[in-house]
């Protein structure tokens, strides 16, 4: 691989690209590495997270814009580039019967023609990986499990001249993963890291409520060592100011014993072109210098 290595990073709204992968982007940028954020939505249904912003009327009323300029924010501090597929947020349903969703949102989308909005911003980028979600979204966000689907679709159809002859001359990237940050090993490893020095967890109730789960444990293929980029990642994440507490759990497990007992982002390779061995340590393995 003679040019420049190329990365995107798929996402649902504004902050899952701060939450999922970025210390792995941030790091990449480092190297020189051209890395795009592709937002599904623009987050407008979400939740304002955060208690001490909760019950401000701008926010409320203005959260579209609010949500933009936290994205451009963060995208400054992880260095990368960013894209808006323009979708609107689904919101997350709740309630028992669960209710419909909102008309004209992204999960309600059909899936090949969202898909050929994607498409198009790969061949115009052309990465060379592409990250995003497995099957169950990470969690059940319909928005998670929309962007899957989605990018699944337009792996394959960007490299197909038949394909969307209108969303220009065709790429073909080369390997595409599941972000599993949020993944059982690691969780257990920083709980008794925290246990063990006499200090409290915040994993508690997580490993707790992870026992309901019937769900089969992924397989973790690739561990990118990305702990110098711990700080941007956090610093990332709290540009949301909506949707995060600096003060609340994700910040809780001190940084020393973070890159102490888990230096890593995880993934799973979910489809590959090139040859590469397993376990990885790198999303370009077998890309470089071929």
């Amino acid at each position: 691989m003679t040019d420049q290595l190329r990365l995107m990073a798929v996402h649902a709204h504004p902050d899952d690209e701060s939450s999922k992968g970025a210390a792995t982007m941030a790091k990449y940028v480092s190297e020189g590495v051209d890395v795009l954020v592709a937002t599904c939505t623009g987050g407008e249904r979400g939740s304002i997270l955060n208690p001490k912003l909760q019950g401000d009327p701008y926010i409320e009323e203005h959260i579209h814009e609010v949500r933009a300029k936290e994205m451009d924010e963060a995208r400054e501090i992880l260095g990368v580039k960013q894209e808006w597929l323009g979708y609107v947020d689904s919101g997350l349903p709740e309630g028992d019967p669960l209710p419909p969703l909102p008309e004209g949102c992204f999960a309600l989308q059909d899936v090949d023609e969202a898909a050929g909005t994607l498409v198009k911003l790969i061949r115009e980028f052309k990465p060379h990986v592409i990250t995003t979600y497995d099957e169950n979204g990470g969690y059940p966000h319909p928005d998670h499990i929309m962007t899957h689907k989605i990018s699944m679709v337009a792996f394959d159809a960007a490299g197909d001249p038949e394909k969307y002859p209108e969303a220009g001359e065709v790429w073909q990237p080369l390997k595409l993963y599941y972000n599993q940050g949020f993944n059982r090993p690691r969780t257990v490893a920083l709980h008794e890291a925290l246990l063990a020095r006499g200090l409290e967890s915040p994993y508690g109730e997580w490993l707790e409520r992870w026992k309901e789960f019937e769900r089969a444990e992924r397989t973790l293929t690739t561990f990118v060592p990305c702990s110098d980029f711990f700080e941007i990642r956090d610093k990332a994440l709290i540009a949301h100011r909506t949707q995060i507490d600096p003060d609340g759990g994700w910040f809780r497990v001190p940084m020393d014993i973070q890159k102490e007992v888990w230096p890593t982002e995880e993934y799973e390779l979910a489809k590959s072109l090139v040859d590469t061995s397993l376990p990885e340590d790198d999303l370009f393995a077998g890309i470089r210098n071929n």
